[in-house]
């Protein structure tokens, strides 16, 4: 079968179609003839060999996001052949990444494609959209409460601020001028400029500070000082700085949700009923794949940009 994989760390030039044997579903698992991977910056983390993991097994398969049919099962109760799913895949993990024709999952990390989406925008969604929720989850707050998003204009940030507000939140979200209305559209409360100041533009509409803050611009130290004494601070790079005044620095780590399917079953329904916009910036041949990360790395992308098998 084809992947995209890398065999030597380094640029968007690493990445190479190779030729390896296909893979089969063991107990508790299907296969997916992968249809979509969406590409996101964990991708180029991955090529570049900057996850700081001691990578034994090459070549290195990039990809979190995918989705596909279901062409084979193994004891996995509720799916089926034909099934069309969506999935998380682990790049370090047993069945690696993303970037594949087909890619064994545990049956209980997939989830169905939302109803009238197609396979490219179906992959934009497992990832970001699980890392959101454990965001979410760790800082634990109440209908009510305040919330920031760095980054918001992103696909990890569109999430953030869109299930925030499902969940009763008060948002004040960060945009770029040229994101100004994409931003708007998410539905946030309060909008903010992007920049290094962010959080004395956070104080202004929060003077106290806001109760939590999720950093999906990989701000950290630039916009802790918008979270009040005492409230929470979720990193997506795992920031290990100490913020002091009492903030709780909650690390998040999609793998944890590997085996989250139910959790991506609710945020399908959430897909469906609009609560939530799956934005595919651009569809390439997975041919392309190394155009595909020169694009990303060079920012500015709206929406995920995604791989075809």
């Amino acid at each position: 079968m084809k992947i995209i994989g890398v065999e030597e760390f380094g640029g968007p030039e690493a990445l190479t179609i190779l030729d390896v044997p296909e893979p089969h579903a063991g107990p508790g698992e299907v296969r997916i003839r992968v249809r979509a991977a969406a590409v996101s910056p964990t991708d180029t983390v991955v090529r570049a060999g900057g996850s700081g993991r001691d990578i034994s097994r090459m070549p290195a398969v990039p990809g979190m996001d995918a989705a596909g049919i279901i062409d084979e099962v193994s004891e996995a109760g509720g799916w089926q052949v034909g099934d069309r799913v969506m999935a998380v895949a682990l790049p370090f993990g047993d069945h690696q990444g993303a970037y594949t024709e087909y890619l064994v999952a545990p049956a209980d990390s997939l989830a169905h494609i939302p109803a009238g989406m197609d396979f490219a925008e179906a992959s934009t969604l497992p990832m970001n959209g699980l890392t959101a929720v454990q965001a979410l989850e760790k800082l634990n707050l109440q209908p009510g409460q305040s919330l920031a998003v760095t980054g918001a204009a992103g696909t990890l940030g569109n999430y953030l601020v869109q299930l925030a507000k499902h969940a009763g939140l008060l948002v004040v979200a960060d945009a770029a001028p040229k994101d100004r209305e994409l931003v708007s559209d998410l539905g946030p409360d309060y909008i903010v400029e992007r920049g290094d100041d962010v959080a004395e533009r956070i104080r202004e509409f929060f003077p106290d500070g806001v109760d939590a803050l999720a950093d999906a611009a990989v701000m950290n130290e630039k916009a802790v000082p918008a979270i009040k004494d005492g409230g929470g601070f979720a990193t997506f790079r795992w920031w290990n700085e100490e913020p002091g005044r009492g903030i709780t620095v909650h690390p998040i780590a999609v793998r944890d949700e590997y085996h989250s399917g139910q959790k991506l079953e609710a945020l399908r329904r959430l897909a469906e009923d609009g609560t939530l916009t799956l934005r595919v910036a651009d569809r390439l041949p997975a041919e392309k794949a190394e155009e595909a990360h020169r694009r990303l790395e060079a920012g500015g992308a709206r929406g995920r940009l995604v791989l075809l098998f």
